[in-house]
């Protein structure tokens, strides 16, 4: 009986991260959209033959566009990015469902303003009584702790 209550994630309330398993997985899913940016910097290159490109808001649209497109469709095609895989984290709903393609946008666009106050709106989870930033309460989404069960090694 036991061993079945362990199993089964609470459905009341999940597990939250603590503070630096989520800047760990902030840090590792930045430096993909880094390599990210390159690459579609260098699709780019071609159409100006090879000179910087010189779009003072289109190019920052553009690169705002890519990564937005990278981690919505990571969050609403399984939960997790593969910053959050690497460090066991899963985005739900509040609803426990998966998030929803309005519910990427306002997380994606809540996360840009939540940096711009020296990080005070990802800071917020140290003293929000859920634990939750600035992007979980706007869009009405939360990051979970995935428990991995460890396998015992078999006599043989």
């Amino acid at each position: 009986m036991k061993k079945e209550l362990d199993k089964k994630p609470s459905s009341s309330s999940p597990e939250r991260p603590g503070f630096f398993r989520y800047i760990g997985a902030i840090f590792y899913d930045a430096m993909l959209i880094i390599a990210l940016f390159f690459l579609a910097t260098a699709l780019l290159l071609p159409f100006t033959n090879g000179e910087a490109i010189q779009a003072p808001i289109l190019f920052p649209l553009y690169l705002l566009s890519i990564s937005f497109i990278f981690l919505a469709w990571f969050w609403t095609h399984g939960g997790q990015t593969l910053g959050m895989q690497a460090w066991n984290l899963h985005l739900i709903s509040d609803t426990k469902k998966k998030i929803t393609w309005y519910q990427a946008l306002t997380r994606f666009l809540t996360a840009l303003i939540s940096w711009l106050p020296l990080g005070l709106g990802i800071f917020w989870c140290l003293w929000q009584k859920e634990g939750k930033t600035w992007q979980d309460l706007n869009s009405k989404s939360t990051i979970v702790l995935i428990k991995k069960e460890r396998k015992k090694k078999s006599s043989s």
